[in-house]
């Protein structure tokens, strides 16, 4: 009875959390946020947006790929998501002759569009509260590891008597820190194929240096197909299926955002830690971020030189940098966002609040030593975080002479294991990926990454985190650092491909004995020695009772706050975000609008760049201003901001409009308010949006793929308004009517 009262606590929580923040179950909606979704200008319902009696808005939205989130757009089950979420599909496709990534693709007919092995689309077809039935006989003294048995026990008879069709399946999740659980019944479609993709000019234009940065001008969007069985039920890829018959697609809105306008977004966001206590946002702000932003620095420093100097250096790099660009840029976002918001002190405010109703309600008393029992523990544990941040990026992501060396002490470790068997399956699996690894490789370039790192591991770490064996390597070469990394590169074979080889085609034994005698190997053992045996196990221990008392302080925040409205952490299931059209002041003096046109493409246009230069086609409609229908007082709107609260995962996600017309594509946040993760602020944390309108004018104008827009449904929600009487579902051709008679009405419930 105590847990189910809880439950409902965590369900009928009434005070506001500040406007447009969270990542909400769509179930709960009714209960906890329809009202301020209506004050800030919605005009659905609850139900509208989720319902298991009736199509509604989830029914339109997948998890693309696992990782990413699409909607369907039409009612042959044409699906849109970002160009970055379907970039593997697209670059798997591209070759020689038909190159995708440069110059786009668009299926002619349903018979063209290419099937995709492994890509998968996942709708939710219900959500349901199984907290009470998790939690029986979890009782607050019990260890880590036998609540976690416990509750895994539960949790499997907990799927196994769900009620759901044959080929739906069942996943629980934990919430609140483990103190709720939802159960998601899904069905899961395996034919997905790629419809239609802009070339990379337009889909990543801007790459590396607009990531993470307002203004955009990116159109960041591809286009596939969920196919279904000859009774609409997921199957593996066959030339029989045919295109899936969802029970909601997305109207597409033709009348654009203003400033102010409600933007709903519905996706599948990654992870997000937002009830964490002061300690540890000064942990990531001043310690974690802080290590891993200097390691990638000096990485990036030299890759960005030998990129500059040599154009074949620039090919082979290009990827990589833009992959270890890409968080580092965040993290220094992140670490800005913390620090100008103040989310330190502000979290110290909320905890002294917190403690002044624990100290004066002796039913809270429990909760006394809480908040100094995560002190102690995140001083304890910050030692042994900022080592193992130090060894994580530069073991697995800088030093690329170490990824090459743990795939060859992996073929010693599956002999040591499994005899000669598993030495002969793992030598093949490294000999497979060899061509790839050296096809990008300049030894060069990465073993002045490597005395830059083994600097920073020496100088950066504590005599307790050290390696014996790289201290005797520094020794020997006079205490310099450059010296060191020729002594390794110049002795190891893992520099060179045809060695390397040379090394798998010897003697097991011989080929063996030529692994664990080559320093580079022999370096990153010891380092790993010391990182599993001096680092490991204390961070683990620490951080083990930190994830306990983290449900324990959930918890205390629930009972102590019983008004206040909490919602979850982001954990990979399907949340809604809710916010406006709105711009931006990072600093002083600088102000963002929300909304950026093509003109802003041609002003950044650099002839030939990788990351800025633009079409031919795409210029011509520009200088003749030739925008159709989706243009905007003579200009073509490309992206704009929200104020939703979003994160990984969201990549794709719809933003929505206030009648659930669709009215953009999300694809990024704001540099400033990446910290958003832990800290939502809306003074500056905004998410960046392609323009839908943009979206069609490439598939239409730029592309031609005028039958993709026939199926679609284009409506006028601001002209016609939700009362408007029905017309046509869609024009033979759009380009054979006048704007006039593509207006519809705008009701969900009406689709």
């Amino acid at each position: 009875m105590k847990k189910l009262i809880l439950s409902l606590t965590f369900l009928l929580a009434a005070r506001l959390v500040f406007a447009v923040e969270g990542m909400w179950l769509p179930l709960l909606l009714g209960l906890l946020n329809e009202t301020e979704m209506k004050s800030l200008g919605m005009k659905m319902t609850a139900e509208d947006i989720y319902s298991v009696n009736k199509g509604s808005l989830k029914d339109a939205i997948v998890q693309f790929g696992g990782g990413c989130t699409a909607e369907v757009i039409s009612d042959k089950g044409l699906l849109l998501t970002n160009h970055h979420c379907g970039f593997g599909q697209i670059q798997s496709h591209s070759t020689l002759e038909h190159n995708y990534l440069e110059d786009g693709f668009w299926a002619k007919t349903l018979k063209d569009e290419l099937p995709n092995p492994g890509l998968t689309a996942m709708f939710i077809s219900r959500i349901e509260d199984v907290t009470a039935a998790a939690l029986a006989g979890v009782t607050d003294d019990m260890d880590k590891k036998t609540r976690q048995s416990t509750i895994d026990k539960n949790l499997d008879a907990i799927k196994k008597s769900a009620k759901m069709e044959a080929w739906e399946e069942a996943m629980v999740r934990p919430f609140f820190a483990g103190n709720q659980y939802f159960m998601f019944i899904t069905v899961t479609y395996k034919d997905v194929r790629l419809v239609g993709t802009p070339p990379s000019s337009i889909g990543k234009f801007g790459a590396d240096t607009d990531n993470w940065v307002w203004p955009r001008h990116t159109g960041d969007f591809s286009m596939f197909r969920i196919y279904a069985d000859k009774n609409n039920r997921p199957a593996e890829y066959s030339t029989d299926n045919v295109p899936l018959k969802p029970k909601h697609f997305l109207p597409i809105s033709l009348d654009g955002v203003a400033e102010g306008d409600f933007t709903l977004v519905f996706g599948f966001p990654g992870r997000t830690s937002e009830y964490l206590p002061s300690y540890a946002i000064s942990q990531i702000a001043d310690v974690l971020d802080p290590a891993r932003i200097m390691v990638r620095d000096k990485t990036l420093a030299i890759w960005d030189g030998g990129m500059r100097a040599d154009a074949q250096v620039k090919i082979q790099y290009a990827s990589k940098q833009a992959s270890l660009a890409n968080a580092w840029k965040k993290w220094k976002g992140e670490v800005l966002g913390l620090r100008k918001t103040k989310a330190v002190k502000k979290k110290q405010q909320y905890e002294a609040e917190f403690m002044k109703l624990v100290t004066i309600n002796p039913k809270f008393s429990k909760y006394q030593g809480l908040l100094k029992e995560f002190e102690q523990l995140y001083r304890d544990i910050t030692p042994y975080a900022e080592a193992k941040a130090y060894f994580d990026e530069i073991l697995g992501s800088n030093v690329e002479i170490f990824r090459a060396a743990s795939r060859f002490n992996g073929i010693t470790k599956a002999h040591e294991k499994n005899g000669e068997a598993g030495y002969i399956e793992e030598k093949q699996k490294v000999r497979d990926g060899l061509a790839a690894f050296y096809k990008d490789y300049r030894p060069e370039m990465d073993q002045r990454v490597f005395a830059a790192q083994m600097e920073v591991l020496v100088k950066k770490l504590g005599k307790d985190f050290q390696s014996e064996m790289l201290a005797t390597m520094l020794a020997n070469a006079g205490g310099s650092y450059e010296k060191l990394a020729e002594n390794v590169f110049s002795n190891s074979f893992l520099t060179n491909q045809a060695a390397a080889n040379a090394v798998l085609e010897k003697p097991m034994f011989d080929g063996i004995r030529g692994i664990v005698t080559d320093p580079g190997c022999q370096l990153l053992n010891s380092l790993r020695d010391v990182y599993n045996a001096k680092i490991t196990p204390k961070y683990n221990e620490y951080n083990d009772r930190i994830e306990v008392l983290q449900a324990t302080y959930m918890r205390a925040q629930m009972e102590v706050f019983p008004n206040k409205k909490f919602y979850p952490d982001a954990n990979s299931t399907m949340r809604i975000s809710y916010g406006q059209v709105q711009g931006y002041q990072p600093q002083d003096a600088v102000a963002y609008s929300p909304q950026t046109y093509l003109e802003g493409v041609m002003e950044k246009y650099v002839p030939g760049d990788y990351e800025f230069d633009v079409p031919a086609r795409l210029r011509e409609l520009y200088d003749k201003k030739d925008y159709g229908q989706y243009g905007e007082n003579g200009k073509l709107p490309v992206c704009f901001l929200g104020s939703n609260h979003t994160t990984g995962g969201n990549s794709g996600s719809p933003a929505i409009d206030a009648h659930g017309n669709l009215i953009g594509l999300n694809f990024d946040r704001v540099w400033e308010g990446t910290m958003s993760d832990y800290n939502y602020d809306v003074s500056i944390c905004r998410n960046i949006m392609v323009d839908a309108r943009y979206v069609l004018f490439i598939v239409d104008k730029y592309a031609g793929a005028t039958r993709l827009i026939q199926e679609m449904k284009l409506v006028h929600p601001k002209k016609d308004g939700p009362s408007a009487p029905k017309k046509e579902k869609q024009p033979k051709s759009i380009r054979e009517k006048k704007q006039g008679s593509l207006k519809a009405p705008v009701k969900v419930e009406d689709y």
